[in-house]
């Protein structure tokens, strides 16, 4: 049973016949199968535009946006990790921070970031309900 299609009609240029006639002339192809390939393969293009046209821009918009966060995130994590580095030289109870408050402060640090890894791996948040967080030392 051949499968059912529906005949059409129009109009091709004189050139763009004389070519097609060429691409017709192999034998393992008809005029009918190049034209439906082609008006196929046309309906695609103009689809793959429609939603390039229509959520192009707002992808751009948004992959713009995302690069801002993610640079302004960096500068919020880089600022409190100096602030904190700051606070606990300050805390490590000598006036003048010398290399042995400075291995102080460097292992509190250490101790502060260890502290911050298992509370993101535990799931654990320090803001919100149920925060019973403390640094361990």
């Amino acid at each position: 049973m051949k499968p059912h299609r529906i005949r059409h009609q129009f109009l091709l240029e004189p050139e763009l016949s004389e070519k097609l006639d060429k691409l017709s002339r192999d034998p393992s192809t008809t005029k009918s199968a190049i034209v439906a390939k082609a008006v196929e393969a046309f309906i695609e293009r103009r689809g793959e535009n429609e939603l390039d046209r229509r959520y192009g821009l707002r992808l751009d918009r948004l992959s713009r946006d995302l690069a801002h966060i993610r640079r302004d995130a960096e500068m919020i994590l880089e600022s409190l990790a100096l602030f904190i580095r700051f606070s606990i030289t300050l805390h490590a109870h000598t006036p003048v921070p010398d290399k042995a408050t400075q291995a102080i402060a460097q292992e509190r640090f250490d101790k502060f970031v260890e502290q911050v890894g298992r509370q993101i791996a535990s799931g654990k948040r320090s803001l919100g309900k149920g925060s019973d967080v403390g640094v361990e030392g």
